[in-house]
């Protein structure tokens, strides 16, 4: 074998003795591992005959093993780490994990003896448990990484409680949204992002489907933050982390119709998927999900491929005797958007609430009274929500994402939401003081619930909103500030 082979990624090539072929498996993609295809044009191999006395790479010396491992990459090691046992061990070895670790962090100074495996000395390293310089490594690899976006996640808006440089960190860490579909056989499929849009609290991602596949066949949906590492050179390939942000189990799941266009006809599955059908063609067409920034960057990166990211508990200061507390002190910033403009962005603060408006298990904060003429609000634009797969595009007619960000009296965020809302027109006159046709927007969650009453303006040709009344349940209320409300 020559040197300068082993100087690629492993993921491009493969290595091969008298007998060897890696086991007869390739990387995927996405970090995986696949059989390789029989069209595979390489040597054929009798695999009846191999054993680990024939294995001719299994025969060389192991530090002849590990000087070739030492021209691998980080991502290289991982993989070759899959291979065999033998692999395993070697891929782990602390000397080769030290060279990578003092080339990476070249000024670390141990705090203690203790700290480190001691390497000066062979034998010491025999006594010590394989892989400590590989966790190093890997700690101080996340460690770092963590405190970079950490400190831009630090500037918070006085108005939505939410880091300001949530996009930023999102673009730097290189992060991505995927979907997993499966299929009612068991059969898995991935759809990469085709379009993001950003907002000021939210970000809605869109994915185009396709003829092949079709709605009535999928029987879940997973949501994954994918963070992509940027390879040295183009011939490398690196692992990609996947952090689990939602799964829906559409058999199961409660999903409405939403709306539709002359092409395709819209639901919502909870609680923020749009899926697109085709009409009369049951294919999908695109989907769409809304997501909110609250601790979104962790949601994307800190989960794992099988469990989503566990949010802390924020802690209320302690001593407290207020006997009102958590009826008062709210604010609330309210949105309402598509995916290419803004229709109504509102901060409101000193939201309360008394115990006599408790009603139906619900705290009520009337955010916009529908007597007061001076706090009701016009809306920019007309409420529809543009959509796109492929060649065609289109837009669902009284359909908009409403994004709200509830702060409690600490000015920490208590209910966040990003989901699509729909508008209904109602016979029934809902204000005296506006002539015109009514209609009303409503939201409902296991935390909450969201009710407008708008009214249609035929000469300004614009909606008005003269009424937004937020309910929160009491059991998130008494949870989150101790109470027995």
């Amino acid at each position: 074998m020559q040197r300068n082979v082993h100087r690629r990624p492993l993921s491009s090539h493969i290595l091969m003795g008298d007998r060897f072929w890696c086991n007869g498996f390739n990387q995927h993609s996405d970090g995986g591992w696949k059989s390789l295809s029989p069209s595979y044009p390489g040597p054929k191999t009798d695999f009846s005959r191999i054993n680990s006395k024939e294995n001719f790479m299994e025969r060389l010396p192991s530090e002849v093993l590990i000087k070739i491992l030492s021209y691998l990459d980080v991502s290289s090691l991982f993989c070759i780490g899959h291979v065999s046992r033998l692999f395993r061990q070697l891929a782990n070895d602390d000397i080769l994990w030290q060279k990578i670790y003092l080339s990476e962090f070249g000024g670390w100074k141990p705090k203690s003896v203790n700290d480190v495996v001691v390497m000066d000395d062979p034998r010491e390293v025999e006594k010590q448990s394989t892989g400590r310089w590989k966790m190093m490594y890997l700690r101080n690899m996340a460690e770092h990484g963590t405190k970079m976006w950490r400190k831009y996640l630090r500037d918070i808006s006085p108005y939505t409680a939410l880091p300001r440089q949530t996009e930023r960190v999102l673009r730097n860490l290189n992060v991505s949204w995927e979907l997993t579909l499966c299929n009612n056989w068991g059969q898995r499929s991935t759809l990469e992002q085709s379009r993001v849009y950003f907002f000021e609290s939210s970000v809605i991602v869109r994915w185009n489907g396709g003829s092949f596949l079709k709605y009535h066949h999928i029987s879940s949906i997973q949501l994954y933050g994918v963070r992509k590492e940027a390879p040295k050179s183009p011939e490398a390939r690196k692992p990609r982390w996947r952090s689990l942000m939602l799964k829906v189990d559409t058999k199961t799941c409660p999903q409405s119709f939403i709306g539709n266009d002359g092409l395709i006809k819209a639901f919502l599955l909870p609680p923020g998927v749009i899926i697109g059908i085709w009409r009369g063609q049951n294919s999908v067409a695109f989907i769409m999900v809304s997501l909110h920034f609250h601790r979104l960057v962790e949601k994307s990166v800190l989960g794992s491929p099988t469990c989503p990211y566990a949010e802390p508990v924020d802690l209320l200061p302690a001593g407290d005797s207020d006997p009102e507390l958590g009826l008062h002190g709210y604010s609330l910033h309210f949105v309402l958007h598509n995916t290419s403009t803004e229709i109504m962005s509102r901060y409101f603060g000193q939201l309360s609430s008394r115990i006599v408006q408790i009603e139906r298990r619900l705290v009520e904060l009337r955010v916009i009274n529908r007597t007061n003429l001076s706090q009701h609000r016009s809306l920019s634009g007309s409420i529809k929500l543009p959509w796109k797969s492929e060649d065609l595009e289109g837009a669902i007619e009284n359909c908009c994402i409403m994004t709200l960000t509830l702060l409690d009296e600490f000015q920490k965020p208590f209910w966040c939401v990003s989901s699509p809302v729909c508008i209904t027109m109602t016979k029934k006159v809902l204000s005296r003081d506006y002539k015109g046709d009514h209609f009303l927007m409503e939201y409902q969650n296991p935390d909450g619930e969201v009710k407008m009453m708008l009214v249609w303006l035929k000469e300004q040709k614009q909606f008005f909103l003269f009424s937004l009344t937020v309910y929160v349940t009491v059991a998130n209320v008494n949870k989150r500030f101790s109470r027995e409300y």
